[in-house]
């Protein structure tokens, strides 16, 4: 049996789905398949191995179209073309696979289609006649295409809770900058930051595949995805810098982002689960335990800060109490930073600390 194509499943399957998402020409041509009441089997992709599983059949070598799909389905046998469905190369070509495989479909066309997928590493569609269903194989998955109206109605539903859940992670975020400005922070409001930041991520996921699978019919809802998650990626990264309880920083961020990826959804729950997998020893009071950021999340606030001056900041002032204490003199003591950055990040500082404290506040 062949191996894997790729070692990562997931986004195999994805691509997958994306090729056979509506508004493509393999989805139409799938579609009138299933229209016309007929069934089909078709194979995106060709080698050595796949050819000497195909017997019969004829050779054609022609432009993928819906229309072609559709009359050569009619045939008795699989279709073939290539891996990215813009050439149909075989058709009425009965398939072989080692039998020994072990499958559990049961259909004679399904069971075809996981043996020759599971052989070759390369992604087969089955559409059944009686069930009137899309079944695409790949990697050694199965993956029924449902209709989009379905697809559409989960999907909005996902994004009406994305909103809310980014609603609340923009409120527990601001209350953490201005704790931050009064050195007041704790343990306990990191982890209520980032535990809203995993949970705004997971169902971004989770919407996204539902895009994937929408197509053109997700266009819309991919642009409201994209207002709605804008700076989440970045902002996860930058508590991280600013909290991960670790002199030596490199390694301990890309620790504690795998350990939180790695969280179920019952831990992610359990602030104290949260506080572990950011690197915080597990104890009854670490979650009243005082913290203090470095300043990472505060400097990426002002605009046309390079990366590496702000770098250079925090590893200079080493915490974010001393950068707000800091004159223009002392910030201009930082390589990259003259007398007009220093005043820009000065007066930047500032009006983010008032900002933060007064939406607090007010």
């Amino acid at each position: 049996m062949a191996t894997e194509k790729t070692p990562d499943v997931e986004s195999q399957l994805r691509a997958v789905i994306a090729s056979v998402a509506p508004g493509t020409t393999l989805r139409d041509g799938l579609e009138r398949i299933l229209r016309g009441n007929t069934g089909g089997l078709v194979v995106l992709g060709t080698d050595r191995t796949v050819e000497t599983m195909a017997t019969g059949g004829f050779a054609l070598d022609v432009d993928f179209s819906a229309q072609r799909l559709r009359e050569l389905a009619k045939m008795d046998g699989a279709v073939i073309c290539d891996s990215d469905a813009t050439k149909i190369l075989h058709a009425a070509v009965q398939l072989l696979p080692d039998p020994s495989i072990p499958t559990d479909e049961q259909g004679t066309r399904h069971r075809t289609a996981d043996r020759v997928s599971k052989q070759t590493g390369f992604a087969v569609v089955s559409v059944s006649k009686s069930m009137r269903t899309i079944a695409l194989y790949v990697a050694g998955r199965r993956y029924v295409l449902e209709d989009a109206g379905a697809i559409l109605a989960r999907a909005n539903q996902a994004l009406a809770t994305l909103e809310r859940y980014k609603m609340r992670l923009d409120e527990v975020s601001g209350t953490l900058s201005a704790l931050e400005i009064e050195d007041l922070v704790t343990v306990r409001d990191v982890s209520a930051v980032v535990q809203r930041l995993e949970m705004v991520r997971r169902i971004a996921a989770e919407i996204t595949d539902y895009v994937i699978e929408l197509g053109t019919d997700g266009r819309l809802m991919k642009l409201q995805l994209d207002e709605l998650i804008a700076g989440v990626e970045s902002d996860r990264d930058l508590i991280i810098r600013d909290y991960v309880p670790s002199a030596k920083r490199g390694k301990a961020v890309d620790a504690a982002m795998a350990e939180l990826d790695s969280l179920s959804a019952a831990d992610l729950i359990d602030l104290s689960a949260v506080a572990r997998a950011f690197g915080f020893v597990a104890s009854p009071e670490v979650l009243d335990q005082a913290v203090s950021p470095r300043g990472y999340r505060l400097l990426a606030r002002i605009p046309r800060l390079p990366e590496v001056v702000l770098e250079r900041l925090v590893s200079h002032f080493g915490g974010l109490q001393k950068l707000l204490a800091a004159n223009i003199d002392e910030l201009q003591a930082v390589e990259g930073v003259g007398e007009t950055r220093a005043r820009s990040i000065r007066e930047g500082m500032s009006r983010l600390a008032e900002s933060s404290i007064l939406e607090r506040y007010v």
